[in-house]
């Protein structure tokens, strides 16, 4: 009876480690940035500049898990080890007060350092500094590209503004460029006037074949996207708006 009750606990315990490890709880208030950090994850990247218009700055990170059991072998092209460890996104509002509350979070649209489908996908983050602040709004930046099996890049901005009491986007810009022949195309989305522009024609190593055409197109898409509840899913939807 002892030994089975020893048992039931072990499984409880390590399913309250399972759940923090990968969906870790996550303070609503702290006096301190790192007062946001679980156990086990780190600080990957920092952005500071006032969110909410009240002329104090505010903070937004990229948090990392360091458990070393998610650096998996790779047996495919790419790097030997894969570091699959999840990413999540947090946003804090700094009050008067010098006290952190926690304005925002996201733990599905951050890509991890590597991606075990595509093994040769170069980490998104790593080029782009991967958030920043600027003139009041959030942006977050990636950059796809295959170290192996294609010439393609592909740079993605997310641009979000705190409004209705939540941060929604703004603004998509996705530009695409090859590595081998200099093609380039790009895609801007603005939310707020409703408008799309595709560039098509460019390239960015011969002035000879460089002649950019722009077009215009008014937006169907729905309604703003919320940071908080955004998923791969809604970059592959935004994605086919440059098609």
């Amino acid at each position: 009876m002892i030994k089975h009750s020893l048992i039931v606990f072990l499984l409880f315990a390590s399913e309250i480690l399972f759940a923090q490890e990968h969906n870790p709880t996550i303070k609503k208030k702290a006096t301190t940035v790192e007062g946001f950090v679980p156990q086990g994850w780190k600080i990957a990247y920092t952005a500071k500049g006032d969110l909410n218009k009240d002329a104090i700055s505010d903070v937004a990170i990229i948090i990392q898990n360091t458990n070393p059991e998610n650096l998996v072998k790779n047996e495919r092209l790419g790097s030997d080890t894969l570091d699959l460890n999840p990413r999540m996104l947090l946003v804090l509002f700094k009050g008067a007060d010098k006290v952190y509350t926690l304005a925002a979070k996201n733990e599905s649209f951050i890509p991890s350092p590597d991606d075990a489908e595509s093994t040769c996908l170069a980490d998104p983050l790593s080029e782009t500094g991967a958030i920043h602040i600027e003139k009041g709004v959030l942006k977050l930046s990636y950059q796809y590209w295959l170290s192996c099996g294609s010439y393609g890049v592909t740079n993605t901005d997310y641009t979000f503004r705190f409004q209705n009491e939540k941060f929604e986007l703004i603004g998509y810009d996705c530009k695409s460029f090859s590595r081998a022949s200099g093609e380039e195309s790009s895609t801007s989305v603005n939310f707020s006037t409703r408008k799309i522009g595709k560039t098509t024609g460019g390239n960015m190593f011969d002035d000879n074949e460089n002649k950019p055409k722009t077009t215009t197109s008014k937006l169907t898409y729905g309604k703003l996207l919320n940071l908080e509840l955004m998923t791969p899913k809604d970059s592959d939807a935004l994605m086919e708006l440059t098609y």
